[in-house]
């Protein structure tokens, strides 16, 4: 075997599993073998800080009228062609670090406890469980003064969520489409996204979110499967139906606002609250 292949590492962050070779990356950006050791390589730079309404995440049954402060570093494990936010996780390391703002955990905690009109820090804008070290060291250092909000995709193996989870309040997690659509578009992990949410919400408050786009997963068959699993866990599991908008690589017409509207409707057979986005 030769010595570079010895030095590679097998992460275990996402169901990726990327073999990273010594001093490389991961396909994420966000994860390096920093001498067989896999660390987080996009802490602690931040690409974003914003503060934003609580139901902009979006959580409406989480302090609504609230406000919290919006976190975001850079890079991404999937590759939707949807994305909203591709210019942070999509974008090469080189390319997004001169722009990135430096803020340890300890930082980042202290700017959170001072803020006052905000009920505490989401991590959100890329997919923050790649480096789910930065959100535990924060989270240490804000609760229980303060809440931990995670938005996500929910493509990250099981051990990843399960130490995570006791440091978080609350969750919105992306369910993008079926397992075809996570194949072959997406670059993840149907299973492991509905894992996810399994573990999410019988842990902390967690609210369910599918952009809906046109001819992909706007079927009535498919929302009604996926309402019926989400209520099997609990009806009063929030959905939010948002309405897709041409971006990044996927041109497809945005779609009418009807349609959300009806899909509303059929994921309220199994649901108690189902929320429309972006109308």
């Amino acid at each position: 075997m030769k010595s570079a292949e010895k030095e590679a590492i097998l992460c275990g962050i996402c169901p990726r599993h990327c073999r990273i070779q010594k001093g490389g990356y991961g396909f994420c950006r966000a994860r390096k073998n920093a001498g067989g050791k896999n660390e987080c390589a996009n802490y602690p730079y931040l690409t974003a800080l914003a503060l934003d309404p609580i139901e902009k995440k979006p959580l409406k049954r989480f302090f609504p009228g609230s406000r919290i402060l919006s976190a975001g570093s850079f890079g991404c494990n999937l590759v939707c062609p949807f994305c909203q936010n591709y210019t942070i996780s999509q974008t090469r390391r080189e390319d997004i670090l001169p722009y990135c703002r430096k803020l340890t955990a300890g930082e980042l905690a202290d700017i959170v406890l001072a803020e006052d009109d905000s009920i505490g820090i989401a991590f959100t804008y890329n997919e923050p469980l790649i480096s789910y070290e930065y959100i535990i060291e924060t989270a240490r250092r804000v609760r229980p003064k303060k809440k931990v909000v995670v938005v996500t995709n929910g493509c990250v193996c099981r051990p990843v969520m399960e130490e995570l989870l006791p440091f978080v309040d609350a969750m919105n997690i992306d369910l993008k489409g079926d397992e075809a659509f996570y194949r072959e578009k997406l670059g993840g992990d149907y299973e492991t996204v509905r894992e996810s949410i399994r573990l999410a919400a019988a842990s902390c408050h967690v609210e369910v979110t599918t952009l809906v786009i046109p001819g992909v997963n706007d079927s009535d068959e498919w929302i009604e499967k996926e309402a019926a699993w989400l209520a099997s866990l609990t009806p009063e599991l929030p959905l939010h139906l948002s309405r897709y908008f041409p971006q990044y690589k996927c041109s497809i017409p945005a779609t009418p606002p009807e349609m959300v509207f009806h899909l509303q409707d059929v994921a309220g057979r199994h649901l108690k609250y189902v929320y429309t986005g972006n109308i």
